[in-house]
């Protein structure tokens, strides 16, 4: 099923999203500094059980584009809202992988109505070791010898003896300094608990950024609506290691969800 290209406009954003499929909203938003095309599967698995996969590119990348000095999640969250109103305001279901998932928990506390439920993939810890922040930061150093990076994304992104070769590309480090100045300037209290809505968290059981001693710490803390899903062998990346699993668990979660 091929992807339709739309572009949403509101005021001076411009957001590309890669549409297909019919049925309820998915809008999948990927991880920090990288863009849509890491959803590719993904959004087919989803589109072929029935529902309407968006994903849209951030700003910066393709055919996005916005401000990306003196944001704040909550501008990354309202470009979100304005692709959900776009194809009648849902609600929809929002995906996110690692740092999506901070903006899509910020989608779901800003606008709770267009936000159906909160599917999280690989969401960190509120605190990770540096020695994963320092691989994380070597991985978007294009300079960077070859064999460096591959190190380095092995070290924070795939568990042991998977092939990290697909994600040397993809990469955009003046997406990835907006997101993480974005991030540094919104309190953790405005989005940590997505308002109100339901919440899958989907965790990788290798995953450098969440070890496991905290994997209920999210469920404890913000109680029943929080859903677990634990994918085997697989490290932050997730979704290149255990695309079958990951879509299994999505769509489960979704086929679930009160009508």
């Amino acid at each position: 099923m091929t992807p339709a290209r739309s572009i949403v406009e509101r005021g001076d954003v411009r957001i590309e999203v890669f549409g297909q499929g019919e049925g309820p909203i998915v809008v999948l938003l990927p991880s920090l500094g990288r863009g849509s095309d890491d959803f590719d599967d993904l959004a087919g698995r989803l589109a072929g059980a029935g529902y309407r996969a968006l994903r849209p590119s951030p700003r910066g990348i393709g055919g996005s584009a916005g401000p990306m000095t003196g944001v704040t999640l909550h501008d990354f969250a309202r470009d979100v809202a304005g692709v959900i109103e776009s194809e009648g305001g849902g609600p929809a279901v929002v995906v996110g992988h690692a740092f999506g998932n901070w903006v899509a928990r910020t989608t779901a506390a800003d606008r709770p109505d267009l936000v159906r439920a909160v599917v999280l993939l690989a969401a960190g810890h509120r605190g990770y070791p540096q020695a994963v922040r320092d691989s994380l930061t070597k991985c978007f150093d294009l300079a960077a010898p070859h064999e460096e990076r591959m190190a380095a994304l092995k070290h924070a992104f795939f568990a042991p003896g998977h092939d990290p070769t697909a994600w040397l590309e993809g990469w955009h480090p003046e997406l990835a300094r907006a997101e993480r100045a974005a991030a540094a300037a919104t309190p953790i209290e405005e989005w940590w608990s997505a308002g109100t809505a339901p919440i899958l968290d989907v965790q990788a059981r290798e995953d450098a950024f969440a070890p496991r001693a905290g994997s209920a710490k999210l469920r404890a803390e913000l109680g029943e609506r929080v859903t677990i899903a634990v994918i085997p062998d697989a490290g932050h990346a997730l979704l290149p290691e255990q695309p079958e699993a990951v879509a299994d668990a999505v769509i489960g979660f979704l086929r679930g969800l009160p009508a």
